[in-house]
Protein backbone atom coordinates (compact mmCIF):
# COMPACT_ATOMS: atom_id res chain seq x y z
CA UNK A 1 0.00 0.00 0.00
CA UNK A 2 1.64 3.12 -0.98
CA UNK A 3 2.56 5.96 1.97
CA UNK A 4 -0.19 8.56 1.91
CA UNK A 5 2.78 11.19 1.77
CA UNK A 6 0.29 14.38 2.55
CA UNK A 7 -2.43 13.11 5.04
CA UNK A 8 -5.70 15.87 5.36
CA UNK A 9 -7.87 15.99 8.40
CA UNK A 10 -9.98 18.32 6.13
CA UNK A 11 -9.98 22.16 5.34
CA UNK A 12 -9.39 24.26 8.53
CA UNK A 13 -10.75 27.35 7.34
CA UNK A 14 -10.89 29.65 3.94
CA UNK A 15 -9.21 33.25 4.73
CA UNK A 16 -11.01 36.16 2.18
CA UNK A 17 -8.97 39.16 1.97
CA UNK A 18 -11.88 41.82 1.40
CA UNK A 19 -11.60 45.78 1.27
CA UNK A 20 -13.83 46.38 5.07
CA UNK A 21 -13.36 42.69 6.86
CA UNK A 22 -15.73 44.22 9.88
CA UNK A 23 -18.49 44.72 7.46
CA UNK A 24 -17.95 41.33 5.49
CA UNK A 25 -18.13 39.55 9.20
CA UNK A 26 -21.63 41.53 9.74
CA UNK A 27 -23.28 40.70 6.47
CA UNK A 28 -22.21 37.16 6.43
CA UNK A 29 -23.25 36.83 10.64
CA UNK A 30 -26.55 38.78 9.60
CA UNK A 31 -27.15 37.07 5.98
CA UNK A 32 -25.80 33.67 6.23
CA UNK A 33 -26.44 33.48 10.43
CA UNK A 34 -22.55 33.06 11.14
CA UNK A 35 -21.01 33.56 14.80
CA UNK A 36 -18.57 36.19 15.22
CA UNK A 37 -16.41 34.47 17.15
CA UNK A 38 -12.69 35.63 17.00
CA UNK A 39 -11.19 38.96 15.91
CA UNK A 40 -7.29 40.17 15.46
CA UNK A 41 -6.40 43.57 15.08
CA UNK A 42 -4.13 46.39 16.59
CA UNK A 43 -5.81 45.71 19.91
CA UNK A 44 -4.12 42.51 19.82
CA UNK A 45 -1.12 43.85 18.99
CA UNK A 46 -1.47 43.15 14.87
CA UNK A 47 -0.46 46.58 13.62
CA UNK A 48 -0.97 45.97 9.72
CA UNK A 49 -4.25 43.58 9.38
CA UNK A 50 -7.88 42.90 11.02
CA UNK A 51 -9.16 39.43 10.88
CA UNK A 52 -12.55 38.38 11.81
CA UNK A 53 -13.43 34.75 12.65
CA UNK A 54 -16.98 33.61 11.49
CA UNK A 55 -17.77 30.29 12.35
CA UNK A 56 -21.60 27.82 11.66
CA UNK A 57 -20.66 24.10 11.98
CA UNK A 58 -17.70 22.87 10.81
CA UNK A 59 -17.03 26.30 8.45
CA UNK A 60 -14.48 28.65 9.47
CA UNK A 61 -14.46 31.55 7.58
CA UNK A 62 -11.88 34.90 7.87
CA UNK A 63 -12.35 37.66 6.61
CA UNK A 64 -9.53 40.06 6.42
CA UNK A 65 -8.35 43.78 5.70
CA UNK A 66 -5.84 45.78 5.39
CA UNK A 67 -4.27 48.38 7.82
CA UNK A 68 -2.64 50.34 4.58
CA UNK A 69 -2.97 51.01 0.89
CA UNK A 70 0.42 49.79 0.24
CA UNK A 71 -0.47 46.49 2.37
CA UNK A 72 -0.78 43.13 0.08
CA UNK A 73 -4.02 42.90 0.94
CA UNK A 74 -4.60 45.95 -0.20
CA UNK A 75 -3.28 45.52 -3.61
CA UNK A 76 -5.16 41.66 -3.75
CA UNK A 77 -8.61 43.56 -3.20
CA UNK A 78 -7.55 46.48 -5.82
CA UNK A 79 -6.78 43.75 -8.39
CA UNK A 80 -9.17 40.99 -7.34
CA UNK A 81 -11.74 42.43 -5.50
CA UNK A 82 -13.24 40.48 -2.54
CA UNK A 83 -12.21 36.79 -3.08
CA UNK A 84 -10.55 33.89 -1.35
CA UNK A 85 -6.98 34.31 -0.69
CA UNK A 86 -6.27 30.91 1.28
CA UNK A 87 -8.23 27.36 1.31
CA UNK A 88 -6.32 26.22 4.26
CA UNK A 89 -6.09 22.49 5.28
CA UNK A 90 -5.41 21.04 8.62
CA UNK A 91 -2.14 18.29 8.79
CA UNK A 92 -0.62 16.03 11.65
CA UNK A 93 2.37 17.64 10.71
CA UNK A 94 2.41 21.19 9.22
CA UNK A 95 6.38 20.91 9.01
CA UNK A 96 6.07 17.51 6.61
CA UNK A 97 3.48 18.74 4.65
CA UNK A 98 5.37 21.70 3.03
CA UNK A 99 8.45 19.42 3.26
CA UNK A 100 6.84 17.00 0.59
CA UNK A 101 4.92 19.16 -2.10
CA UNK A 102 7.16 21.60 -2.11
CA UNK A 103 10.09 18.91 -3.34
CA UNK A 104 7.13 17.78 -5.40
CA UNK A 105 7.25 20.72 -7.09
CA UNK A 106 5.29 23.36 -5.05
CA UNK A 107 6.75 26.29 -4.91
CA UNK A 108 6.77 27.86 -0.94
CA UNK A 109 4.25 30.49 0.28
CA UNK A 110 5.39 30.48 3.54
CA UNK A 111 8.09 28.24 5.32
CA UNK A 112 6.98 26.70 8.31
CA UNK A 113 6.14 28.86 11.13
CA UNK A 114 5.88 28.42 15.07
CA UNK A 115 2.63 30.79 16.33
CA UNK A 116 2.67 30.80 19.68
CA UNK A 117 0.51 32.48 22.64
CA UNK A 118 -0.91 31.83 26.23
CA UNK A 119 -2.95 29.12 24.86
CA UNK A 120 -0.14 26.92 23.05
CA UNK A 121 1.06 26.86 19.93
CA UNK A 122 0.07 26.26 15.96
CA UNK A 123 2.52 25.55 13.09
CA UNK A 124 2.00 26.95 9.71
CA UNK A 125 3.11 26.88 6.12
CA UNK A 126 1.98 27.15 3.23
CA UNK A 127 2.20 26.52 -0.65
CA UNK A 128 1.25 28.20 -3.63
CA UNK A 129 -1.62 27.41 -6.07
CA UNK A 130 -3.65 29.29 -8.99
CA UNK A 131 -3.40 32.66 -9.43
CA UNK A 132 -3.07 34.63 -5.99
CA UNK A 133 -4.68 31.23 -4.18
CA UNK A 134 -2.62 29.73 -1.63
CA UNK A 135 -2.64 26.61 0.72
CA UNK A 136 -1.99 26.74 3.92
CA UNK A 137 -0.96 23.72 6.10
CA UNK A 138 -2.70 23.98 9.83
CA UNK A 139 -1.06 22.13 12.45
CA UNK A 140 -3.02 22.76 15.78
CA UNK A 141 -3.11 19.29 18.15
CA UNK A 142 -1.24 21.56 20.31
CA UNK A 143 -3.29 24.66 20.91
CA UNK A 144 -6.31 25.62 22.61
CA UNK A 145 -7.38 28.80 22.23
CA UNK A 146 -10.32 30.63 20.07
CA UNK A 147 -8.75 29.62 16.49
CA UNK A 148 -4.84 30.63 15.65
CA UNK A 149 -2.50 32.87 18.36
CA UNK A 150 -3.21 36.78 17.81
CA UNK A 151 -6.47 36.36 17.74
CA UNK A 152 -9.12 36.63 20.78
CA UNK A 153 -12.88 35.75 21.83
CA UNK A 154 -14.95 38.30 20.52
CA UNK A 155 -18.53 38.80 21.60
CA UNK A 156 -20.90 37.67 18.49
CA UNK A 157 -23.47 40.14 16.72
CA UNK A 158 -26.73 40.17 18.36
CA UNK A 159 -28.86 37.77 15.75
CA UNK A 160 -32.52 36.99 16.16
CA UNK A 161 -32.89 35.72 12.96
CA UNK A 162 -34.02 32.11 11.92
CA UNK A 163 -31.30 29.01 12.30
CA UNK A 164 -29.16 28.16 9.11
CA UNK A 165 -28.03 25.03 10.02
CA UNK A 166 -24.74 24.91 7.85
CA UNK A 167 -22.79 22.24 8.58
CA UNK A 168 -19.75 22.00 6.49
CA UNK A 169 -17.75 22.81 3.61
CA UNK A 170 -18.47 20.30 0.53
CA UNK A 171 -16.29 21.40 -2.16
CA UNK A 172 -14.33 24.64 -3.10
CA UNK A 173 -14.28 25.54 -6.63
CA UNK A 174 -11.81 27.23 -8.85
CA UNK A 175 -11.72 28.65 -12.21
CA UNK A 176 -8.68 28.82 -14.67
CA UNK A 177 -7.93 29.85 -17.69
CA UNK A 178 -8.68 27.71 -21.19
CA UNK A 179 -6.32 25.27 -21.38
CA UNK A 180 -5.26 25.48 -17.93
CA UNK A 181 -7.52 23.00 -16.46
CA UNK A 182 -5.22 19.90 -16.87
CA UNK A 183 -2.12 21.52 -15.22
CA UNK A 184 -3.81 21.84 -12.25
CA UNK A 185 -5.68 18.64 -12.40
CA UNK A 186 -1.68 17.57 -12.43
CA UNK A 187 -0.71 20.17 -10.01
CA UNK A 188 -3.32 18.02 -7.42
CA UNK A 189 -2.15 14.58 -8.17
CA UNK A 190 1.63 15.05 -8.50
CA UNK A 191 2.13 17.77 -5.26
CA UNK A 192 -0.76 16.61 -3.04
CA UNK A 193 -1.53 13.17 -4.33
CA UNK A 194 -4.89 13.44 -5.11
CA UNK A 195 -7.01 11.37 -7.43
CA UNK A 196 -9.57 12.18 -10.11
CA UNK A 197 -13.35 11.97 -8.94
CA UNK A 198 -15.37 13.42 -11.68
CA UNK A 199 -14.82 14.53 -15.29
CA UNK A 200 -17.37 16.99 -17.03
CA UNK A 201 -16.85 17.76 -20.74
CA UNK A 202 -18.41 20.67 -23.13
CA UNK A 203 -20.91 18.73 -24.60
CA UNK A 204 -22.80 18.07 -21.20
CA UNK A 205 -21.89 21.65 -19.88
CA UNK A 206 -22.82 24.09 -22.49
CA UNK A 207 -25.56 26.40 -24.50
CA UNK A 208 -25.82 27.52 -27.76
CA UNK A 209 -23.76 30.10 -27.12
CA UNK A 210 -21.08 29.27 -24.19
CA UNK A 211 -19.64 25.90 -22.94
CA UNK A 212 -17.24 24.86 -19.72
CA UNK A 213 -15.20 21.81 -19.13
CA UNK A 214 -14.41 20.73 -15.16
CA UNK A 215 -12.58 18.02 -13.28
CA UNK A 216 -12.99 17.25 -9.54
CA UNK A 217 -9.91 16.23 -7.79
CA UNK A 218 -9.94 15.09 -4.76
CA UNK A 219 -7.92 13.27 -1.11
CA UNK A 220 -9.82 10.02 -1.73
CA UNK A 221 -11.37 10.12 1.51
CA UNK A 222 -13.75 12.68 0.61
CA UNK A 223 -12.33 15.48 3.25
CA UNK A 224 -11.48 17.72 0.51
CA UNK A 225 -12.99 18.12 -2.94
CA UNK A 226 -11.40 20.40 -5.53
CA UNK A 227 -13.69 20.99 -8.75
CA UNK A 228 -11.43 22.91 -11.59
CA UNK A 229 -13.23 24.86 -14.00
CA UNK A 230 -11.88 26.21 -17.61
CA UNK A 231 -13.79 27.53 -20.39
CA UNK A 232 -14.69 26.10 -23.31
CA UNK A 233 -14.78 27.39 -27.03
CA UNK A 234 -18.06 28.84 -27.97
CA UNK A 235 -19.98 31.84 -29.91
CA UNK A 236 -19.99 34.02 -26.77
CA UNK A 237 -17.81 34.34 -23.39
CA UNK A 238 -18.58 31.90 -20.92
CA UNK A 239 -18.88 32.47 -17.30
CA UNK A 240 -15.94 31.61 -16.55
CA UNK A 241 -14.48 33.90 -19.02
CA UNK A 242 -16.67 36.49 -17.50
CA UNK A 243 -15.12 35.44 -13.69
CA UNK A 244 -11.52 35.41 -14.85
CA UNK A 245 -11.88 39.09 -16.93
CA UNK A 246 -13.06 40.41 -13.40
CA UNK A 247 -11.26 38.73 -10.84
CA UNK A 248 -8.30 39.56 -13.21
CA UNK A 249 -6.70 36.22 -12.65
CA UNK A 250 -7.98 32.14 -11.84
CA UNK A 251 -9.47 31.91 -8.14
CA UNK A 252 -11.91 30.46 -6.19
CA UNK A 253 -15.23 30.64 -7.90
CA UNK A 254 -17.47 29.32 -5.15
CA UNK A 255 -17.85 27.70 -2.12
CA UNK A 256 -20.53 24.32 -1.47
CA UNK A 257 -21.54 24.30 2.20
CA UNK A 258 -23.45 21.53 3.63
CA UNK A 259 -26.59 20.58 5.33
CA UNK A 260 -28.73 18.06 6.52
CA UNK A 261 -32.13 20.02 6.08
CA UNK A 262 -31.50 22.40 2.17
CA UNK A 263 -35.47 23.43 2.59
CA UNK A 264 -35.26 24.47 5.96
CA UNK A 265 -31.56 26.23 5.10
CA UNK A 266 -32.85 27.74 2.13
CA UNK A 267 -36.05 29.02 3.98
CA UNK A 268 -33.69 30.58 6.28
CA UNK A 269 -31.40 32.07 4.24
CA UNK A 270 -34.16 34.00 2.34
CA UNK A 271 -35.71 35.30 5.30
CA UNK A 272 -32.62 36.86 6.15
CA UNK A 273 -32.03 38.55 2.40
CA UNK A 274 -29.63 36.01 0.79
CA UNK A 275 -30.91 35.73 -2.96
CA UNK A 276 -30.66 32.78 -5.38
CA UNK A 277 -30.41 32.13 -9.11
CA UNK A 278 -33.52 30.66 -10.10
CA UNK A 279 -34.53 28.18 -12.99
CA UNK A 280 -37.62 28.12 -15.17
CA UNK A 281 -40.86 26.37 -13.73
CA UNK A 282 -40.19 23.84 -16.60
CA UNK A 283 -37.35 22.61 -14.58
CA UNK A 284 -40.05 20.78 -12.17
CA UNK A 285 -42.62 20.04 -14.82
CA UNK A 286 -40.94 16.42 -14.99
CA UNK A 287 -38.61 16.67 -11.61
CA UNK A 288 -40.48 13.41 -9.63
CA UNK A 289 -40.08 11.22 -12.71
CA UNK A 290 -36.30 12.32 -13.34
CA UNK A 291 -35.12 11.81 -9.87
CA UNK A 292 -37.38 9.17 -8.13
CA UNK A 293 -38.48 9.08 -4.35
CA UNK A 294 -36.56 11.45 -2.62
CA UNK A 295 -37.87 12.77 1.31
CA UNK A 296 -38.47 16.24 0.56
CA UNK A 297 -41.68 17.21 -0.54
CA UNK A 298 -41.21 18.29 -4.55
CA UNK A 299 -43.35 21.56 -3.79
CA UNK A 300 -41.35 22.85 -1.70
CA UNK A 301 -37.91 22.43 -4.37
CA UNK A 302 -40.02 24.28 -6.31
CA UNK A 303 -41.15 26.92 -4.47
CA UNK A 304 -37.74 27.71 -3.19
CA UNK A 305 -35.79 27.12 -6.33
CA UNK A 306 -34.02 24.06 -4.82
CA UNK A 307 -32.06 21.69 -7.73
CA UNK A 308 -32.65 17.89 -7.54
CA UNK A 309 -30.28 15.01 -9.34
CA UNK A 310 -29.32 11.67 -9.17
CA UNK A 311 -27.12 9.12 -10.07
CA UNK A 312 -26.02 5.62 -9.02
CA UNK A 313 -25.20 6.21 -5.61
CA UNK A 314 -28.02 8.37 -4.13
CA UNK A 315 -29.50 11.55 -4.94
CA UNK A 316 -28.20 15.34 -4.15
CA UNK A 317 -29.99 18.85 -3.23
CA UNK A 318 -28.38 22.05 -4.34
CA UNK A 319 -28.81 25.38 -4.81
CA UNK A 320 -26.77 28.51 -5.76
CA UNK A 321 -26.58 32.53 -4.60
CA UNK A 322 -26.28 35.22 -6.49
CA UNK A 323 -22.73 36.92 -6.41
CA UNK A 324 -22.18 37.73 -3.45
CA UNK A 325 -20.09 41.46 -3.76
CA UNK A 326 -19.66 44.07 -6.26
CA UNK A 327 -18.18 42.22 -9.54
CA UNK A 328 -19.23 39.39 -10.59
CA UNK A 329 -17.01 36.61 -9.20
CA UNK A 330 -17.50 34.93 -6.09
CA UNK A 331 -20.77 33.21 -5.13
CA UNK A 332 -21.73 29.42 -2.93
CA UNK A 333 -24.05 27.16 -2.93
CA UNK A 334 -25.66 25.05 -0.62
CA UNK A 335 -25.89 21.18 -0.89
CA UNK A 336 -27.35 17.99 0.74
CA UNK A 337 -26.39 14.45 0.17
CA UNK A 338 -28.26 11.65 0.37
CA UNK A 339 -25.78 9.12 -1.01
CA UNK A 340 -24.84 10.98 -3.82
CA UNK A 341 -21.29 12.16 -4.10
CA UNK A 342 -21.72 13.64 -7.87
CA UNK A 343 -21.85 17.14 -8.24
CA UNK A 344 -25.21 17.44 -9.85
CA UNK A 345 -24.58 16.60 -13.29
CA UNK A 346 -28.36 16.60 -14.41
CA UNK A 347 -28.37 20.08 -13.36
CA UNK A 348 -25.53 21.66 -14.87
CA UNK A 349 -27.19 22.75 -18.15
CA UNK A 350 -30.52 24.43 -16.02
CA UNK A 351 -27.80 26.16 -13.87
CA UNK A 352 -25.24 27.02 -16.59
CA UNK A 353 -28.24 28.80 -18.14
CA UNK A 354 -29.51 30.84 -15.37
CA UNK A 355 -26.15 31.96 -14.79
CA UNK A 356 -26.02 32.82 -18.37
CA UNK A 357 -29.21 34.77 -18.32
CA UNK A 358 -27.72 37.00 -15.49
CA UNK A 359 -24.49 37.17 -17.50
CA UNK A 360 -26.39 38.59 -20.06
CA UNK A 361 -28.27 41.59 -17.91
CA UNK A 362 -24.92 42.77 -17.11
CA UNK A 363 -23.68 43.17 -20.57
CA UNK A 364 -20.42 40.15 -20.27
CA UNK A 365 -22.13 37.76 -22.51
Amino acid sequence: MTEDFLPLMGIDHVELWVGNARQAAHYYSKAFGFKVSAYRGPETKIRDKVSWLCEQGDIRYVFTGAQAPDHEIARHVLEHGDGVRDVALRVPDATRAWEETTKRGAESAVEPTVLEDDHGKVVRSAIKAYGDTIHSFIERENYSGPFLPGFRVEEAYADDGPEVGLQAIDHVVANVELGKMNEWVEFYANVMGFSQLVHFRDDQISTEYTALMSKVMWDGEGRVKFPINEPAEGKKKSQIEEYLDFYRSPGVQHIAMRTDGIVQTVEALRARGVRFITVPETYYADIAERVGEIDEDFEDLERLAILADRDEEGYLLQIFTKIQQDRPTVFFEVIERHGSQGFGLGNFKELFVAIEREQAERGNL
